[in-house]
């Protein structure tokens, strides 16, 4: 998934997986978001044992990049 958004700052870049956390301080609930859609996407992802990636650039837009294994290995 790649979008031509805002960025985001890389400095904040290894938080947006966080729960509740948005990069724009200034949104709340009522105007977009809880903060929940990427952490909840972040341990989905992780529980099938896949992996998410992030590539941002402020004023260039993001990228995301997201495996996730079709087949389980034996353990």
């Amino acid at each position: 998934m790649a979008d031509t958004g805002i960025g985001i700052p890389e400095n904040e870049v290894g938080r947006i997986f966080e729960r509740f956390y948005r990069v724009d301080k200034t949104r709340d609930r009522e105007t977009g978001g809880t903060g929940l859609g990427l952490s909840i996407t972040h341990s989905t992802i992780m529980m099938h044992k896949g992996s998410i990636k992030v590539n941002s650039k402020e004023e260039e837009g993001t990228t995301i990049l997201v495996r996730i294994p079709l087949k389980q290995q034996n353990q």
